[in-house]
């Protein structure tokens, strides 16, 4: 998996989240994780769950979803139609393989879990819907692997707790993904501000899952420090499912990439003074000319020397102390100062 050695070169590590967009389709996933492949992300990752591992056959009031993109559904409903057989799972694993692409996927109950660890999937994702459930935290943190907690919707208590259920069971590969749970989300209501803070707080790297439309905010949370960018990916914006309304089509997927990597390498390291690219710019710079013949012993003054550009002559700094005395040689208009001239000037 790409992820550790990302993580140690600071590189973003890009995840295209199949979710619900297959499409009831095994050929649609298929070709999702080709596509994911063609447009630079690094991983393809699925989610493992039934509607009867999340919830139950119910259409009383607390079951049903009263507002969003899901609104009249049951949650029993929406899940079943999001869902995907579990086997599909091997065969998306082994396309992955084949196109040299990471797969990981998201548990959402101890099956899933054990099922993640049959197939030696690398790390677990915890949904921030179930990041308040700690027994499933504990007991797939007892599996040892990368754990991926999202932590859309918790207070820094309930991630604290997370993080420590982790570390009671000796496991800490641990790294937060900021959310924001609500699909769509809106970019106000993201405060990517609190990425770097979370580092702070939990000394812990921290990626982005990011549910909003379009592309700025995963460029902006690369820039603020998110180590993972995860994004919902389809093939085509026309085919309807659960998640396709804010999910990123292949075009912009590929922009996606091409923005992130601009970010990382605009983001840099920290550093002063002048680049390799910079040094044909020196030139430009203010430097002091004579901007009159200057005879020998004539006296520097304001009306004969000046800062100007270009940058080949003495530094500006030096006109206080070379003002007012005399020049050690006859000097043209239009030549630099030097500085022989500031050393050996004649008082």
């Amino acid at each position: 998996m790409r992820l550790k050695s990302y993580l140690q070169s600071h590189k973003t590590y890009i995840i295209a989240e199949m979710s619900a967009n297959h499409a009831g389709s095994l050929e649609t996933a298929l070709r999702l994780v080709e596509a994911a492949k063609e447009v630079g992300a690094d991983c393809l990752k699925t989610q493992i769950y039934s509607a009867d591992t999340l919830t139950i056959h119910c259409d009383r009031t607390p079951f049903k979803i009263h507002e969003g993109l899901w609104a009249g559904q049951t949650l029993y409903s929406l899940y079943e139609q999001a869902s995907m057989p579990w086997d599909w799972h091997q065969a998306i694993q082994k396309k992955c393989r084949e196109v040299g692409i990471d797969f990981l996927a998201t548990a959402y109950d101890t099956r899933s879990v054990d099922y993640i660890i049959s197939l030696d999937i690398p790390a677990i994702k915890i949904a921030s819907f179930e990041i308040v459930d700690i027994p499933l935290i504990r007991y797939a943190a007892k599996s040892g692997k990368t754990m991926l907690l999202s932590c859309g919707m918790s207070s820094s208590e309930e991630i604290r707790n997370a993080v420590n259920t982790c570390f009671r069971e000796g496991n800490h590969d641990v790294i937060l993904l900021k959310c924001s749970s609500a699909y769509p989300a809106d970019p106000s209501e993201l405060n990517l501000n609190t990425i770097p803070n979370m580092k702070r707080v939990f000394h812990l790297p921290v990626g982005f899952s990011d549910h909003s439309l379009g592309t700025v905010s995963s460029v902006v949370a690369c820039t603020l420090g998110a180590c993972i960018i995860e994004k919902h990916f389809c093939l085509d914006k026309g085919q309807q499912t659960a998640d396709s309304a804010f999910s990123l089509s292949p075009p912009e997927f590929s922009q996606l990439v091409r923005d992130i990597r601009l970010a990382e390498a605009a983001r840099g390291v920290v550093s002063y003074g002048c680049t390799d690219a910079e040094k044909q710019s020196m030139i430009f710079r203010r430097s002091l000319f004579a901007v009159q013949d200057i005879k020998e012993g004539e006296q520097f003054s304001e009306n004969n020397i000046k800062s100007i550009r270009p940058g080949y002559g003495l530094s500006p700094k030096y006109y206080d102390r070379i003002i007012a005395k005399k020049s050690p040689r006859f000097i043209h208009r239009g030549e630099p100062l030097t500085e022989s001239d500031l050393e050996g000037n004649l008082t």
